[in-house]
């Protein structure tokens, strides 16, 4: 070695996020949650509460069912397609996920796009939030990866001076369909009100098809979804001191041709009495807890969904089997 040089590689710097914004989301009124729900006519509690550690990794497992076709049918649609979609969206974007979760389907995506500018990942849970975002940040040092902990279904702002020529938001899993359809539209309206005019939209929506294989899909031969179901009782029990008994309530999810949606619900056994804390919630035999919807859209219908908040169709892909579709829609 030559005196007074080095041989040694510079270090370069671990990416950071370049941005975490917390918007301090409203705690959950979990116990008053399931009171109002309880106390409803009739009975009713929120799907929101599915997701606790064990719900979550109860629903990783639905995702690889075999009967449980939309998370592997869209995911094959995304690789397939991501070229396609990345040529209609354009190049240096921003991009908006909300309820990003892990933050891995959105991968795909940032891999086929143009020179992405930045990457904006809206989550409710603060540290898995900031844990998924530096991984990303990680992995892809010369995306910009900003954080915003929020509730998105709630009105909210996006902090300003984040690089990119256009807004895109990205709103993958068919997770459109849980809302109702009055609120599906007011969404929809929120989204096309971020990403401003000019900006788009790539969002997923699960299709009408044969009823039994809907029905298959959310009644699971091997009970998956029934347990996924069910825990949401075991929380109550767990952390509010509730005392269901969950042998005497089986899970059923039927669809409704008329409203085009499935119907999930807890179904007593038996009469019977449930106590929660100093209240008392009386059960008839064959009384029906309803805990989610899940709507399901022709293509027509969703793109009309869209019209009417304000988006432009564009494009729309869809598998051969006609079981899911991935829209792209722009605000004119």
């Amino acid at each position: 070695m030559v005196p007074g040089t080095s041989n040694c590689i510079p270090v370069m710097p671990e990416p950071k996020l370049a941005s975490f914004s917390d918007l301090s989301p409203a705690e959950d009124d979990f116990l008053g949650d399931v009171i109002a729900g309880l106390s409803a006519s009739p009975k009713s509690l929120p799907c929101k509460y599915f997701y606790d550690a064990h719900g979550s990794k109860l629903f990783d497992q639905i995702c690889e069912l075999p009967e449980y076709y939309p998370t592997r049918t869209e995911t094959a649609l995304m690789r397939e397609k991501a070229g396609e979609m990345a040529a209609v969206i354009g190049p240096g974007v921003q991009v908006l996920e909300y309820g990003c979760g892990s933050i891995e389907k959105v991968r795909v995506l940032l891999d086929a796009l143009e020179e992405p500018a930045s990457y904006i990942a809206v989550d409710i849970s603060r540290e898995h939030l900031r844990a998924a975002a530096e991984n990303l940040a990680h992995d892809y040092p010369a995306l910009q990866v900003h954080a915003l902990c929020t509730d998105f279904s709630q009105d909210f702002d996006i902090p300003e001076g984040i690089p990119g020529e256009r807004r895109v938001a990205f709103f993958p899993g068919s997770t459109i369909g849980n809302f109702e359809t009055q609120a599906a539209a007011a969404f929809l309206k929120r989204i096309a009100a971020h990403v401003g005019k000019g900006g788009g939209l790539l969002i997923g929506a699960d299709r009408k098809k044969d009823e039994a294989v809907l029905y298959d899909a959310y009644n699971d031969s091997a009970g998956v979804t029934a347990d996924f179901n069910l825990n949401l009782l075991t929380r109550i029990n767990n952390e509010l001191g509730g005392d269901f008994d969950l042998s005497a309530f089986t899970h059923d999810a039927p669809y409704n041709v008329e409203d085009g949606r499935i119907e999930m619900f807890l179904i007593s056994s038996r009469d019977q009495v449930v106590k929660l804390g100093n209240r008392m919630f009386e059960f008839a035999a064959g009384e029906r807890i309803h805990t989610e919807n899940s709507h399901k859209y022709e293509i027509e219908e969703f793109q009309d969904l869209a019209r009417n908040a304000g988006f432009a169709p564009k494009q729309v892909w869809s598998d051969a089997a006609a079981l899911f579709s991935v829209h792209y829609f722009e605000v004119e």
